[in-house]
């Protein structure tokens, strides 16, 4: 998936999320969107490959693309500095659940992804999707309308309880 679908994927995810806890709705949806951008480290030409280039060349010289950073071990390393450092809640579950979606979205591409790293299994869904493809921008367009009405949901109970 391209980073504006994994944006996207992380700004419904983190809103319907905020739907159902008592976080706070606004550090869930920053957080949820640099979340979902986390994964992709490992490759130089992502977003956070070119802000990191340096971490993102080692890491993907280590691991490559794919493979530990998009892992279920990535996500509890990554918990377990969070909770030792980050004392706001908020952030640390915004920062997963972003991350979480990356994942997900990842497994729907063709080459999948290596979730139980360290073994080599791949994983996808049964049915995948080209990066950059058509699929991909109907998969787009459905998270951007799951954005606004999760978004629109998250808002209007703000504004509720802003008035008592």
């Amino acid at each position: 998936m391209t980073g504006k679908t994994h944006i996207t994927g992380g700004i419904a995810a983190s809103l319907a999320f905020a739907q159902i806890t008592d976080y706070d709705p606004a550090i869930l949806l920053l957080t949820g969107v640099v979340g979902s951008l986390l994964p992709d480290i490992c490759h130089g030409g992502s977003k956070m490959g070119r802000t990191f280039p340096l971490l993102s060349k080692t890491i993907n010289m280590i691991f490559g693309h794919r493979t530990f950073t998009h892992s279920l071990l990535f996500l509890f390393l990554v918990n377990l500095l969070l909770q030792t450092f980050i004392t706001n809640d908020s952030v640390i579950a915004g920062l997963m659940v972003g991350m979480a979606s990356h994942l997900l979205l990842d497994m729907v591409t063709k080459n999948g992804i290596k979730l139980f790293f360290p073994w080599k299994l791949t994983v996808r869904s049964p049915i995948t999707a080209t990066t950059g493809g058509h699929a991909e921008y109907a998969v787009f367009a459905v998270l951007s309308l799951l954005s606004v009405y999760f978004g629109y949901d998250v808002f209007m109970s703000y504004l509720a309880g802003a008035r008592h």
